[in-house]
């Protein structure tokens, strides 16, 4: 296969995040208290991360429940995320389970953060400072509002 055949194909982590997709959506359609349930997969997959992204992840995860309590918590391309209504508002992005120096925490085009021409929608996140909890907040608050 020349590069021209393989520009257009997926990466294997890609293709996986897609298969952990489609399984979460063939999972969601079948649960009885899909909330309770989502959120026990959330918990589960952050509690499988390695240490670093585990500790980042869980605190992610609380200042979403504490400061965005209408968002609920699940699985996205096999990663936690928060939505409102069934559509993701954001997510983080574990940097082991994708090879990367650093995770992400992002926000889709449903937490409307639109500040001009210009505005965030991902963070690399290697550790959590107070600076970082605090920006993160007020996003969360401003996405909710």
């Amino acid at each position: 296969m020349n590069a021209d055949e393989n520009a257009g194909s997926l990466s294997e982590l890609e293709r996986a995040a897609l298969k952990e997709r489609v399984a979460e959506l063939k999972k969601e359609s079948k649960r009885g208290d899909k909330s309770a349930a989502a959120e026990r997969d959330v918990l589960e997959k952050i509690a499988a991360m390695e240490p670093a992204d585990r500790a980042i992840a869980t605190r992610i995860h609380d200042l979403v429940r504490e400061h965005s309590p209408g968002l609920n918590p699940k699985l996205w391309y096999g990663q936690p995320a928060y939505a409102r209504s069934g559509k993701v508002v954001c997510f983080f992005r574990s940097g082991a389970d994708d090879k990367e120096r650093y995770s992400t925490f992002g926000f889709t085009p449903e937490a409307q953060l639109d500040d001009g021409g210009l505005w965030p929608t991902s963070f690399a996140v290697a550790e959590l400072t107070a600076k970082a909890e605090k920006a993160i907040t007020e996003l969360l608050e401003r996405a909710v509002d």
